[in-house]
């Protein structure tokens, strides 16, 4: 697969406060990723860098091959920020006219469907838009801009289950359809998980994990039994999170299970489970802060 976008010992500082620190990313051709990460990771501050909004402090970028240099917009990248700067007197219509101009592959019949399939009028001004309404015009924008490389910024804010929902099976159709690099940068991670490929946890500046999300959900498992079985069955395991319960142990771990391993919890009397993804992401964010 061909690498579209690499950051090589990333790091954005703003006085002695990294928002962004030694990250590493690589995103291929034709996949869909998931940048996952509570408020404040610094999820914003690196797709500002990675669209040329931002210059970093030190570190590189390249986008299909070529390095970023400062006040460098990429092209044929689009980003949907979470907070649009729409001029608020502007039409619906007017603002996907201006778009448009800005994206080679801009597809206007499926722009001018998706107005009917989300129930937007292309003639309401952009400040008679609720703030839903408003995601959806910058989602618009991302789908029938056809960008070889597409981020959207928390992109469901404000939108009811019904319209996110519709918005990400369409983003599944049309990348099925037209195979492009998308990223989703949210913290709705269970609603993210049947859609994303792969998956970029951050937290603090920095890039916790890089997985399939298959892979996370087949070797995340939560073991619960008495202390002293959990931990002589996690010895040796990749162990994020642990926490006692009078004299028992809830532990998640991370790596593959087989039929022997099954067989030991059994006779110890552990009882395994598979963890959701947004699960998941809680113990390890939590389990890495009581590392600290």
């Amino acid at each position: 697969m061909r690498t579209i976008l690499a950051c090589t010992d990333l790091t954005k500082r703003y006085g002695k406060h990294d928002a962004v620190r030694n990250l590493e990313m690589k995103l291929n051709d034709n996949t869909i990723y998931g940048l996952l990460g509570r408020n404040g990771a610094g999820k914003t501050t690196l797709l500002n860098m990675i669209t040329g909004s931002l210059f970093p402090s030190y570190g590189q970028i390249e986008v299909a091959g070529s390095r970023l240099k400062r006040g460098d917009t990429p092209k044929d990248v689009c980003y949907i920020r979470e907070k649009n700067l729409f001029f608020g007197s502007a039409k619906v219509i007017e603002i996907l006219q201006f778009a448009s101009v800005f994206h080679r592959n801009w597809d206007w019949r499926f722009a001018h469907e998706l107005l009917r399939m989300f129930n937007l009028n292309p003639n309401k001004k952009i400040r008679q838009l609720s703030r839903g309404m408003e995601s959806l015009v910058g989602n618009i924008i991302g789908l029938a801009s056809r960008a070889k490389l597409t981020i959207y910024d928390e992109p469901v804010l404000g939108l009811d289950v019904l319209m996110r929902e519709r918005f990400y099976r369409i983003l599944v159709e049309d990348y099925a359809a037209h195979p492009r690099t998308i990223v989703c940068s949210t913290h709705l991670i269970d609603e993210i998980a049947t859609v994303i490929e792969q998956v970029y946890i951050m937290d603090a500046g920095s890039i916790l994990m890089h997985d399939e999300v298959d892979n996370i959900r087949n070797q995340s498992h939560l073991l619960s039994g008495d202390h002293e079985s959990v931990k002589s069955f996690s010895y040796g395991r990749k162990v994020i999170y642990r926490e006692a319960y009078g004299n028992n142990d809830l532990a998640a771990v991370y790596g593959t299970l087989g039929d022997t391993d099954r067989q030991l919890a059994h006779h110890l009397g552990i009882t395994i489970e598979s963890l959701p993804l947004q699960k998941f992401f809680s113990y390890l964010i939590e389990g890495g802060q009581r590392n600290e």
